[in-house]
Formats: C-alpha cells, sequence, structure tokens
C-alpha cells in the first residue's frame, strides 16, 4: 500500500491498482483543516456515501469497489475505488439558497449565471433545482462560480450537459428521499471522471454531510439562517472566535465537537434508517 496524498480531510492510498480513499476525522472550514477532530466523523461520512452510492447506483456508475476489502486499521471508513481522471469541475446543485449561492444571489440576482426570482431570502425555496459548478482550480486557491458556458468550453457540450443531467437528477432523488424522512437538502456538491474505459463515473463523496447542506424540514423558515445538520455548524462557530480564515486554525471546545458529531449521527441515522454504531460498518 503506497500513500499518494494527504488532504484536508481524506487520505488518499494505492494498492493493488485500486485508490483507497480514507476519510479521517478531520473537520475544514474555509479551506483550513482545524485541529480538533469529531470522533466517527469519517465513519459516518464513508458509510452514508456508500449507502448513497447504492441508493444511486442506477443512475449513474460509481467508483467503489468495495468498502470492506479495505485494510483492517482503516476499516468502516475507507472505500476502495476505481482510480478516475476527475473532471475539474464542482458540480453543485441547489434546491434552496444558502451560503456563497445566496451571496452570489444578492450581488447579482443569478447564480452562475442562472437567473433566479427578485425577492428571494435566505432559506429561499428555489422555483426549480439549478445547476451551479464551480471550479476546482483558480488562482486564489479556493472554488469560484462559474457558468454552465465555462463548462462547455473546458470540457465540451456532450459531457457539460451530462454533468448537469446528472447532478439535477442525483440531487432530486436524493432531497426526495431524505424529504420522506423530514430533512430538507438545500444543495449538495459532486465530482465525477472518467473510469479507463471512459465511462463518466461519480466519485468522491455523495450526499454527506461535508458536501450538502441539510435542514430539519421542520424548522425551515425563509430569511434567517437554518439548522444545520452539517459542518455549516462549525463554519457559523468558527466565526464566532475572531479567526481571520487563515492557517492555523481554532480548537474547538468540547461542546462544539460533541454537538458535531451528534448532528451527523442524527442525519446518517435518519436518512438511512440504520442505528449508529462507533466505527462499525453499517
Amino acid at each position: 500500500m503506497k500513500h499518494i496524498h494527504s488532504g484536508k480531510v481524506r487520505d488518499l492510498y494505492e494498492i493493488d491498482g485500486d485508490i483507497l480513499l480514507v476519510a479521517t476525522d478531520r473537520v475544514s472550514v474555509y479551506d483550513v483543516s482545524l485541529p480538533t477532530p469529531v470522533p466517527d466523523k469519517g465513519a459516518l461520512l464513508t458509510q452514508l456515501s456508500a449507502w448513497w452510492f447504492d441508493k444511486l447506483r442506477d443512475v449513474v456508475p460509481n467508483h467503489v469497489i468495495s468498502t470492506d476489502d479495505v485494510p483492517e486499521e482503516f476499516r468502516g471508513r475507507a472505500v476502495r475505488c476505481k482510480p478516475l481522471k476527475m473532471i475539474q469541475v464542482e458540480c453543485i446543485a441547489r434546491g434552496y439558497l444558502a451560503g456563497l449561492g445566496l451571496r452570489e444571489y444578492q450581488a447579482t440576482g443569478a447564480v452562475s449565471g442562472v437567473p433566479l426570482p427578485p425577492g428571494l431570502l435566505e432559506g429561499s425555496r428555489l422555483p426549480e433545482p439549478i445547476f451551479t459548478p464551480t471550479t476546482k482550480v483558480s488562482d486564489t486557491g479556493h472554488d469560484e462560480f462559474i457558468t454552465f458556458d465555462d463548462v462547455v468550453n473546458d470540457i465540451g457540450l456532450e459531457t457539460a450537459e451530462r454533468l448537469r443531467e446528472l447532478t439535477i437528477e442525483i440531487y432530486t432523488k436524493g432531497a426526495e428521499h431524505a424529504a420522506q424522512r423530514g430533512i430538507i437538502i438545500a444543495d449538495t456538491k459532486l465530482e465525477f471522471g472518467f473510469a479507463e474505459d471512459g465511462t463518466l463515473t461519480l466519485g468522491d463523496e455523495v450526499l454527506t454531510s461535508d458536501s450538502s447542506r441539510f435542514w430539519p424540514a421542520d424548522e425551515w423558515e425563509p430569511g434567517r439562517a437554518q439548522h444545520a445538520f452539517d459542518k455549516q455548524f462549525v463554519r457559523d462557530w468558527s466565526l464566532t472566535t475572531g479567526w481571520d480564515k487563515t492557517p492555523p486554525g481554532p480548537e474547538m471546545p468540547e461542546e462544539i465537537v460533541s454537538a458535531t458529531r451528534a448532528r451527523y449521527v442524527e442525519v446518517y441515522e435518519r436518512i438511512t434508517g440504520n442505528q449508529w454504531t462507533s466505527e462499525e460498518p453499517a
């Protein structure tokens, strides 16, 4: 097993020609990994992703080979994957207005070039889900909004249209399921790549608390910040510390760690219907 890369929250290894994607308990906000881990976070994200990958397997091929055939020390938090040539576009679907999308709308009346009706508030439901891609690589080091035409210019019309179609379909199917469990999926980020045979393939993670905004449906109220079952809770806390969003990040107190873990566990249990058992495969 050969170590390839350590990201902000995940470590990548090469194992017998496959990729081993290991989710750690690190938390990243504003592109900075915080020094305090959240117990079980990596396992929760891995197993929620695995559940969604299985549920969505008829929509699009995915990169999962196995969640069981992994080294014992990583069991429960690792996925053995097909190597992919990743497309350098963050594919974001938005059904509600929040975060950077809200700020873009307030400044321009549109998000990623998609015009929206006037008068929308924070947390407003959009008339229909929209595709709002961002760059994975930019001069600033941060994701930046791009338009659908920018995606076409970068990767071609056929692939761009397929990415938009799949992103909206995955989001819609996920949101419909979550709604039955009392959860709003406000938005989500997806990543795709090409498998060795050229098949467009869903990779990375899917519909997790790190890649999506999850809100309790019974508390949803446009015009204010929503209760977050995702890492927005940590983002919001970090801004109360006076931190300037540059490394190193602030240490999280125990009450923030516990509350973050509890939110990740709750959304996992409500979406999957499975009871969470610490770091054990679901």
